[in-house]
């Protein structure tokens, strides 16, 4: 019996020893380990765009509207239709804006809309551009061609940020757009407003960082677009210079069209590069021939060229 009780004595004081080596005493070399609590989960920035395009590679669909991508002549004939309209509809209505930026470019060439673009680009003052929010966001509008052969419907749809004048996030750029509801080809529509009256007076802008003297833009000139009336700025071939430089209004291979100076027409060519080729033989592609034999022009002119664009 002492036999027992001598072992259960060791066996307890065994116990404790290991228990004394595990937990540290107070003011020992250690503390006991605190419990980590589980890191709250990262939050992501709001997502505050509004205009939602497909996935796919080409980007240039409203996706509420689309199912597949449209061939070369039915895109073409969707952007004629419906830039048509868009300015016949404007101009019932006394909606003042005018064409811009590639759209402004096909119109210096020959009127048209430029055939590698997927959509098309017009401008307003951000004051007009309130008046179609407050009157005319979410309104659909029918049209009807000419000829009585086409027939198709447009959505006007108006950011709900348009009331930001400035980049922000880079999110809401585009201030509105005019849709196809067949397809989702659209046309942009952005504001201009001057935000730095007190820095930069009479200087406009909109949410892309292009910027334009208001004597740039207005009085506006009257002409025609795809067989239309429209609008275009002022000092039309100073603004195409500035945001496409010279050499747009000269070369004329480009996207996998040559210039018909007979037909005065954008015609497809197979050997003149496009989309990514062209972009990998951006610093190595053959000029057309008529670019190096433009004429020097001789001193008088060139000071009469000098003396224009200044």
């Amino acid at each position: 019996m002492q036999l027992r009780k001598a072992l259960l004595g060791l066996v307890a004081l065994a116990s404790v020893v290991s228990s004394a080596a595990v937990i540290p005493r107070d003011g020992g070399g250690g503390k006991l380990p605190r419990p980590v609590s589980p890191k709250k989960p990262r939050r992501e920035p709001e997502d505050t765009k509004y205009f939602r395009e497909n996935t796919d590679l080409t980007g240039h669909y409203d996706e509420r509207f689309f199912s597949e991508i449209v061939d070369y002549d039915a895109r073409l004939d969707t952007l004629k239709h419906m830039v048509r309209a868009w300015l016949l509809t404007t101009a019932k209505e006394g909606i003042e804006t005018w064409i811009a930026h590639g759209t402004l470019l096909g119109w210096w060439w020959n009127g048209q809309i430029l055939p590698w673009d997927w959509d098309l680009d017009v401008q307003m003052s951000a004051d007009t551009l309130t008046m179609i929010g407050n009157e005319y966001n979410m309104t659909r509008h029918k049209y009807v061609s000419e000829d009585g052969l086409v027939e198709r419907e447009y959505l006007l749809d108006v950011n709900p940020w348009i009331w930001q004048r400035v980049r922000g996030d880079g999110m809401n750029v585009i201030d509105a757009r005019w849709v196809d509801v067949r397809n989702g080809l659209y046309i942009d529509i952005t504001g201009i407003a001057e935000t730095q009256p007190d820095s930069m007076p009479d200087i406009l802008n909109c949410k892309n960082y292009h910027r334009y003297h208001v004597n740039d833009i207005w009085p506006l000139r009257d002409t025609t677009f795809e067989g239309v009336p429209a609008k275009i700025p002022y000092s039309f071939d100073e603004i195409l210079i500035t945001e496409y430089r010279a050499k747009a209004l000269v070369v004329t291979e480009y996207e996998g069209h040559r210039w018909n100076t007979k037909s005065k027409t954008w015609d497809l060519a197979n050997d003149v590069p496009a989309g990514a080729e062209a972009e990998q033989l951006k610093n190595h592609v053959r000029e057309p021939e008529r670019y190096y034999s433009v004429e020097s022009g001789g001193f008088f002119y060139n000071v009469f060229r000098l003396l224009h664009w200044w």
